[in-house]
């Protein structure tokens, strides 16, 4: 998708030469190189990612690359080189913000996964510092599109950016709600900003940049399609942006609770509406009430607890430990605020979150 973005640099920083970039993005495209092994490549390398990209086999395995990356690294030198790369991006107007660049979102940042390349169509500003994600089923009732939509209305004339994913359903209203309110919203990606997912989303995707009221933003280099696989990181990403987590309507197995489950091990807060008992749409949001999260009757709910949580000091955040109701082999999490203990119990959610991004 290409959209008429105001005019701007892929890569309006001084933190490094176009020729160094050039080097980080082609890494970044490689399958198989994520978060950790790119930090360690840096490290390895001393930060010379040219040097990387020129190293032998072997040297590539020193690096702690694993045999099937690096021959992903092998075929890529054959297909593409880093200048191509660059040219890609500004044929498109696509932004890049690297780990090294001050205008890296601060809040993702902090997780310990966070992506060393972002893509961007449209211009991060501070004011989605202060954000809250909201996601929810794909198959949304009249009951949780109402809900949605009231809630998040308030909230973008609150100043709080909106962040989802652009999926059907909770997403696509929660992005709409924002911007019909004249708010800030954030889609996050699990494909290249070329290929928008769902295709039906295409119209809101270019809304969304076109208005200058938000960003599509990505981990994934140009070309890379929305697999199944992309969509449990992205969510990562989405809490990792936001101050909290708001799950508006999910059943039980849902991607929501994924990204709920991201949320608590980020130390952010979780929020829930709660739904019919009746109803298996919002089984999902009405377990994670009763296991901790904070229930939303009105938007005063998540705005209280926002404000509280974006004066907190560092020290003073949410921290993890083990909950002492839970067995040592449990794969609940637990969260201990700091003023009051509160064990979550959160199995359900806690399973289906990967432990790692390679």
């Amino acid at each position: 998708m290409e959209v008429f973005d105001a005019p701007s640099h892929y890569y309006p920083s001084d933190a490094m030469s176009l020729d160094e970039l050039a080097y980080w993005i082609t890494f970044n495209r490689v399958s198989g190189i994520g978060p950790v092994s790119f930090k360690s490549l840096l490290e390895y390398y001393d930060k010379d990612l040219e040097a990387a990209w020129r190293a032998d086999t072997k040297e590539l395995a020193q690096a702690g690359l694993t045999q099937k990356t690096i021959e992903n690294v092998v075929n890529l030198r054959t297909t593409s080189t880093p200048q191509r790369e660059l040219e890609k991006l500004e044929k498109l107007r696509i932004r890049v913000i690297t780990w090294k660049d001050k205008n890296y979102p601060p809040l993702l940042r902090e997780i310990d996964d966070s992506p060393p390349v972002l893509y961007t169509y449209g211009k991060l500003t501070e004011a989605d510092q202060f954000a809250l994600a909201v996601v929810g089923t794909r198959n949304s009732t009249t009951y949780g599109r109402q809900v949605t939509e009231r809630i998040v209305t308030e909230l973008a004339k609150g100043q709080v950016t909106i962040i989802s994913g652009l999926a059907l359903g909770i997403d696509t209203i929660a992005h709409t709600a924002a911007l019909d309110a004249g708010g800030r919203t954030i889609a996050v990606l699990a494909s290249g900003l070329d290929i928008i997912y769902p295709p039906t989303n295409r119209g809101l995707a270019r809304r969304i940049v076109e208005s200058g009221q938000g960003v599509l933003i990505t981990e994934y280099p140009l070309g890379v399609k929305p697999d199944g696989g992309n969509f449990p990181a992205r969510n990562r990403i989405i809490s990792g942006l936001s101050l909290g987590v708001l799950v508006a309507e999910a059943p039980l197995k849902s991607g929501a609770l994924i990204t709920a489950g991201f949320a608590l091990k980020q130390g952010r807060d979780v929020f829930g509406i709660p739904g019919s008992i009746l109803s298996n749409k919002s089984s999902g949001v009405n377990k994670l009430i009763q296991d901790g999260a904070k229930p939303v009757m009105e938007v005063n709910d998540i705005l209280e607890a926002l404000h509280h949580y974006s004066h907190r000091s560092r020290k003073g955040r949410v921290q993890m430990k083990p909950c002492p109701l839970a067995r040592t082999n449990s794969l609940s999490v637990a969260l201990v605020w700091y003023s009051q203990p509160s064990c979550l119990l959160l199995s359900t959610i806690s399973k289906n979150v990967p432990q790692a991004f390679a």
